[in-house]
């Protein structure tokens, strides 16, 4: 599976009708509504869209008629192994009609050219761990999850006695963190799977 690095267009004309098709990185549902809010164009025909999250995924046809264009960007991002992608295809009509098969084509193949052009990366695999400990093995255990590469501290919070570390951690890596986390603190410090 991969994700893009950075958003991407890609604008074709087809009998007459403009088409442009946005796509970017998404993280979560929230992100892709404003990614889609964001590169709408009110004053276009029809803002197609379809997004894929993991195991979600939602699409719009905006008034096409059903399943001819939200279903074929969705493909399209399934179709290149993307995940947290949104795609948004804006089209203005040219006055000829181009049937079902004809936007089934034209929304599909604009979003899959505009991904095809697109940087993409590999995506990683992440599992979220909490782990608490006290004040006394708080510093050092922030600095050396900070230096481990596929780790990344999402939040903290601090209680009486010490403080609840929230990390990201590369699922290939988790058990190499588990050992880190109790090796620095001789195992004063509890690291918990989420579920």
């Amino acid at each position: 599976m991969f994700t893009l690095l950075k958003s991407e267009t890609f604008r074709q004309e087809i009998k007459k009708s403009r088409f442009l098709a946005v796509a970017g990185p998404v993280s979560d549902e929230a992100d892709a509504k404003a990614f889609i809010a964001a590169n709408s164009d009110p004053a276009a025909n029809h803002n197609c869209w379809a997004w894929k999250i993991g195991q979600q995924y939602r699409f719009s046809d905006d008034g096409e008629p059903s399943s001819t264009a939200g279903k074929p960007i969705l493909q399209a991002i399934e179709g290149q192994s993307l995940d947290g992608v949104a795609v948004v295809v804006t089209r203005w009509f040219g006055g000829i009609l181009l049937g079902g098969g004809g936007l089934i084509r034209a929304y599909g193949g604009t979003a899959a050219a505009c991904l095809r052009a697109a940087e993409k990366q590999p995506l990683v695999v992440t599992q979220e761990a909490t782990i608490l400990c006290g004040f006394g093995d708080l510093a050092l255990l922030q600095a050396r999850l900070a230096a481990w590469p596929t780790t990344r501290v999402t939040s903290q919070t601090f209680t009486e006695t010490g403080g609840e570390l929230v990390v990201a951690i590369q699922q290939d890596d988790v058990e190499a963190v588990r050992q880190l986390v109790a090796d620095l603190t001789s195992g004063r410090a509890a690291m918990r799977l989420a579920d």
